[in-house]
């Protein structure tokens, strides 16, 4: 089993989009995927209601009461999705869970200024383990100027960016009928698909 964690502390960064469309990804990889919905909201489980039961598989269940999260051995893929302002003790217990966490952001002062001491405790927690904490950044062309402060931001904490994602509204359209952009017909998603290559590389190596 290998677990990903999706997390930011601020609201509205991404991290039900990350996490419901890698969970579609490995779905139609032919996987077992667990999708772990850690937000009282449950944004992720309302998705998965909406689901065609005739798509590729996810399970999940929601977590977000747990005082200490257990993951299911069984599945070949965990996909958590974090609550906004996650921090602490169960922030920590999340951590050692996973082996890969993904960070959405999006590049905005806002944005960066709430995302800064996050971004110092998950690397301290995790230090040692390299290659486990990834930037996407989300609604943003990396030629613009708002990725050049987004890279510029980042430098001071040695994280990578490993994909992004344009601002586009085929996610919106897609997750309000419990789908993603991997399931079929997949033609109409093609800029889309391309664009997550690099995260999906950096997840599985």
């Amino acid at each position: 089993m290998r677990a990903v964690l999706v997390a930011n502390p601020k609201g509205g960064a991404g991290k039900t989009t990350l996490a419901t469309n890698l969970a579609g990804c490995f779905a139609n990889r032919g996987k077992k995927v667990t999708l772990c919905d850690l937000d009282r909201q449950q944004s992720a489980i309302r998705w998965m209601a909406f689901r065609d039961p005739e798509l590729s598989a996810v399970t999940g269940y929601f977590a977000g009461n747990h005082m200490l999260l257990s993951l299911p051995q069984d599945a070949d893929w965990v996909v958590m999705d974090a609550p906004a302002g996650l921090q602490g003790y169960k922030l920590n217990d999340y951590l050692r869970q996973v082996q890969k966490v993904i960070v959405p952001l999006v590049p905005s002062v806002f944005d960066l200024a709430a995302t800064e001491d996050f971004l110092n405790s998950i690397r301290s927690e995790m230090r040692g383990r390299k290659n486990s904490i990834g930037i996407v950044a989300m609604r943003v062309d990396p030629r613009t100027k708002a990725a050049g402060m987004l890279e510029e931001f980042i430098k001071h904490f040695d994280i990578p960016i490993v994909a992004y994602l344009r601002n586009t509204q085929n996610y919106v359209n897609v997750a309000t009928a419990g789908v993603t952009i991997f399931d079929p017909p997949r033609a109409r998603f093609r800029r889309d698909l391309e664009q997550w290559d690099p995260l999906l590389h950096w997840l599985t190596k």
